[in-house]
């Protein structure tokens, strides 16, 4: 439905390279410089320049991108609703979430999946990733949502949304008030951590790594199977802990818990859409379109 050479800009303007976007596009260099050029002609703005061998976004450029994802959320959006109305859909789906995602990301969506398809039961599990993966090749589930960075085989693993895992302490802890440390102070603190298979776990030991720290290397006074848990833990003892900022909302608009910038350390991650491989279950594909325009991915 939509303007070709717009598409052509959104990849180009994502990917920030006219090779790569003629790659992802299947049309060839020239093709995607001619489709930008035309763009340009018609708004009297050059969208990209080149800085060195890369090139960035103009201020118009970026003014264009910004309402190019706005009509393509509507375009989906319009999909979205007219296949809904031709194909009603009835039945029980079964998904699973890690604990992070069900306890704070997942129940907004759920609610508003029901209120769209009325017709479907859903039933959640939740657990940490590596028992999230084994319902699915139990073929417990349908569908799980996780947070690892596991890759099995015989799961199809696709990218959701995004997630930053930060260190956190009690607002009474000495490190509250500076609100950093260099790495190689992680060593001299006590912490609280998650239990082994948590997908925030692994994701925390390979992060470490890029620093030459290992999870061995921190000194853990407990280990607990839940954020909850631990939060509650961090504000009654003078560990630190590592959590998705996801879930500190509520406690760092209070203010009991305070986020610690470590020097040198970035800990992203992405959480996953995963099913067993090949095409996704009927209702399990409704659901995975739902998500991804809840959080307007393309």
């Amino acid at each position: 439905m939509s303007d070709f050479r717009l598409e052509v800009f959104y990849t180009v303007a994502r990917r920030l390279s006219f090779t790569k976007a003629a790659e992802a596009l299947f049309i060839t260099q020239p093709a995607v410089t001619k489709h930008i050029k035309e763009l340009e002609e018609r708004y009297g703005n050059k969208l990209f320049e080149r800085k060195g061998n890369k090139i960035q976004l103009t201020v118009p450029g970026q003014l264009l991108l910004e309402h190019t994802e706005t009509l393509f959320s509507i375009y989906r959006d319009i999909d979205f609703e007219m296949n809904a109305l031709i194909h009603k859909k009835e039945g029980d789906l079964r998904l699973g979430a890690s604990t992070t995602l069900a306890q704070y990301i997942i129940p907004p969506m759920l609610a508003g999946f029901r209120k769209k398809f009325s017709g479907i039961r859903l039933k959640l599990l939740s657990g940490n990733t590596g028992q999230i993966e084994k319902y699915l090749l139990d073929k417990e589930i349908e569908l799980g949502i996780v947070e690892g960075r596991s890759r099995n085989p015989e799961i199809q693993y696709t990218e959701f949304m995004k997630d930053e895992i930060v260190l956190v302490c009690a607002k009474n802890h000495p490190l509250a008030k500076s609100g950093e440390l260099e790495a190689a102070q992680l060593k001299d603190y006590k912490f609280v951590q998650r239990e082994s298979g948590s997908g925030t776990l692994e994701v925390i030991a390979h992060a470490l790594k890029a620093i030459d720290l290992k999870l061995s290397d921190l000194q853990v006074e407990i280990e607990l199977g839940g954020t909850e848990g631990i939060k509650s833990y961090l504000v009654h003892s003078g560990t630190l802990a590592f959590v998705s900022v996801h879930s500190l909302l509520k406690e760092l608009q209070t203010g009991v818990l305070r986020i610690i910038d470590v020097k040198g350390l970035s800990i992203e991650r992405n959480f996953y859409l995963v099913h067993l491989k090949g095409k996704a279950d009927g209702l399990a594909e409704v659901f995975m379109r739902y998500v991804r325009q809840f959080h307007n991915l393309k």
